[in-house]
């Protein structure tokens, strides 16, 4: 038991330091906010005027594609870098992994561009 607490205590106090702090930090907010704010700083800034349409309108799906295609090429560089970084240490089974990784994103983007998914009409 004694061996746990002591390979433990260290979270334990890094746990208790960020809840500590982040409980002062939310009463500093409620005890120096302004309680009067001016109605031009809480009023909704989208670019320079007021908003006059609704909020909820449809937006066009390749909007939402081309954030999706984005999310999924962008995760494939966070993959790329560390294993770039050890390059050197990795063995034949980890190259060919990430080539069969990276052959697999190849052939969904090539599907994706031969579908005309990534043409902007």
């Amino acid at each position: 038991m004694e061996d746990l607490l002591r390979d433990y205590a260290p979270i334990l106090i890094f746990m208790a330091l960020a809840i500590g702090l982040g409980i002062a930090l939310i009463l500093a907010a409620v005890v120096l906010a302004v309680r009067n704010p001016d109605p031009e700083k809480v009023s909704a800034y989208e670019c320079g005027f007021n908003a006059f349409d609704d909020a909820r309108m449809k937006f066009d799906v390749r909007f939402y594609l081309v954030a999706i295609l984005f999310i999924i090429f962008d995760l494939e560089v966070a993959f790329l870098f560390p294993w770039a970084v050890s390059f050197s240490e990795i063995s034949m089974v980890g190259f060919w992994s990430m080539m069969v990784f990276l052959a697999v994103l190849t052939i969904g983007f090539a599907y994706e561009w031969k579908k005309g998914a990534l043409e902007w009409e």
